[in-house]
């Protein structure tokens, strides 16, 4: 099981802009590919700044000066990397208040653009194809146990997950691997346990400590 990250989602071949392409030029360029931001990049393909719809309207309502993409843009350019996990990327589009992100590689030049509309696919994905993949790579594959073994209940990408494992340590775990499976929204966590191993020497060196998911529950005695 592999998160999709930005690499998988994005648009590869990224439409840009020169800094001296003119108001007119750009404005051609949105109209005839159906996007809201282009690029702007240097002569090396490496992002300086995004020239928005809103950019355009800004001056043309304003009356401002400049009339070219290096005089209308945005900049700094905020960027993404293929190797993000896709949720990575919506949260830096909702701080920075953007639809759409170029994506560059390790030497800063673009290679794509991920988009809000990319994004949205994810969590577009049916209910019951979320529970099968929890069922059979979480708690099959990963856990070795059988598909019953787990409640696994998955309503508009919501998963509740209730049952009992043997050991505490496991619920962190088996929370974050519910977590990345695309077109997870939330998980909520009502697993229970038999042996709380938490002050064993071995505890927590299975999987990330600090969850802030809700703590499990122990499985009453008798």
């Amino acid at each position: 099981m592999r998160q999709r990250s930005v690499g998988d989602l994005m648009t590869p071949t990224a439409v840009s802009v020169r800094p001296g392409t003119t108001f007119k030029e750009i404005a051609r360029v949105l109209d005839e590919y159906d996007i809201t931001a282009v690029p702007v990049v240097d002569d090396e393909d490496r992002p300086i700044g995004v020239v928005s719809e809103a950019d355009l309207l800004r001056k043309q309502t304003s009356g401002g000066v400049g009339n070219s993409a290096r005089e209308l843009m945005t900049s700094p350019a905020v960027v993404a990397e293929p190797g993000w996990h896709a949720v990575r990327a919506a949260r830096t589009m909702e701080e920075h208040k953007v639809k759409r992100l170029p994506v560059v590689d390790g030497d800063g030049r673009l290679i794509g653009v991920i988009s809000r509309s990319d994004l949205v696919q994810l969590f577009l994905r049916r209910d019951r194809a979320i529970q099968e993949e929890i069922l059979e790579d979480v708690v099959v594959r990963s856990l070795g146990l059988p598909p019953s073994a787990l409640t696994v209940e998955v309503a508009e990408g919501r998963v509740m997950l209730s049952g009992t494992v043997d050991r505490r340590s496991l619920v962190p775990i088996i929370v974050r691997l519910c977590e990345n499976v695309d077109g997870v929204v939330e998980v909520v966590n009502r697993l229970g346990f038999d042996r709380d191993d938490a002050s064993d020497d071995t505890a927590g060196h299975g999987g990330p400590s600090g969850t802030a998911e809700p703590p499990p529950v122990r499985r009453a005695e008798g």
